[in-house]
């Protein structure tokens, strides 16, 4: 599910695109913004599959050393509680989840096979593998317990599953953390749902859907004026000396100071000033916050700032 932390990032990076392209836009820029938060979407659904292909995988592996010329008796009759999860079961049914993946489905055995493999020797030889294997019984809660204590603490952090959603897609190489939120998220409610678990929508809301739209609309239409608000608490600085990614965030954050009424001030303060800290130079969260913080003092005069 998309939230609005999602929704900032993605608006400031179309508008810093749009800014530095010669022949652009604004129709094409809020295309590409909705394109990448429906692919940022999907990296929800793809963390979800990756647990259902860890599951296949390992029951190929079971077939496999079942079918030896001279197999062992551990492999002919092997522990299956993994391959029989009840929650892998009930996600692979799941009619959000067939209907997401009915016309393009997506495969990690096909997109990364060698670091699905890994990831299956990773979790095979955890303590928490071992306890689940052996534990004297199993059951729905168990069988989601182990999913969500797996994906928390070995699938989620893994510098390896970074690197390889930064190579299966641009668009998903910001929303690891949030996402891995939701997918954790999604395994309590089969946990505690006894009805059909719903999977998050993209949007929480249509709410939201506009807020993002208007968002960059609203940056890119006054594109003058919001330059001349930077500019004028700017003057001490050598232009070039000011990041341009700097400058995007805060037209970005005046947009929505000024045309989002419904957001306090102060929160869209401190989520543009994080963005400067995580987008630009190590000094872009003072300098962000000082200009903004000025801006917001002279528009709240000038009444264009209204609310608190």
């Amino acid at each position: 599910m998309i939230n609005r932390v999602i929704i900032r990032s993605k608006v400031v990076q179309v508008a810093y695109s749009y800014f530095i392209t010669e022949n652009r836009s604004i129709a094409d820029a809020e295309n590409e913004l909705l394109h990448s938060l429906k692919k940022g979407h999907e990296l929800y659904y793809a963390l979800l599959q990756l647990m259902i292909d860890l599951t296949d995988l390992q029951a190929q592996r079971l077939e496999t050393a079942r079918n030896k010329y001279l197999p062992t008796e551990e492999e002919r009759n092997p522990n299956t509680r993994f391959v029989d999860n009840r929650f892998i079961q009930s996600l692979r049914n799941n009619p959000d989840f067939v209907e997401h993946y009915k016309d393009e489905p997506f495969s990690w055995s096909i997109t990364a096979e060698n670091f699905l493999n890994r990831m299956l020797d990773t979790i095979v030889a955890s303590d928490e593998y071992r306890a689940y294997m052996t534990g004297p019984f199993s059951d729905d809660a168990i069988d989601c317990e182990f999913w969500r204590t797996v994906f928390k603490n070995i699938i989620a952090p893994s510098d390896d599953l970074t690197e390889t959603i930064e190579n299966l897609s641009l668009y998903w190489n910001e929303e690891l953390n949030i996402e891995a939120t939701f997918v954790l998220k999604t395994i309590k409610h089969f946990r505690s749902e006894n009805e059909e678990v719903k999977m998050l929508p993209m949007y929480k809301d249509d709410e939201d859907r506009t807020f993002a739209l208007d968002l960059l609309h609203n940056t890119l239409a006054n594109e003058k004026l919001y330059r001349s608000y930077i500019d004028r608490f700017t003057k001490n600085w050598e232009i070039e000396r000011i990041a341009f990614m700097d400058v995007v965030i805060m037209m970005v954050a005046i947009s929505e100071l000024t045309k989002i009424p419904s957001i306090p001030t102060v929160v869209t303060l401190n989520e543009y000033i994080e963005l400067a800290k995580t987008y630009s130079t190590e000094q872009s969260g003072t300098f962000v916050n000082g200009v903004l913080d000025a801006i917001v003092k002279e528009l709240k005069k000038e009444g264009i700032i209204t609310k608190d």
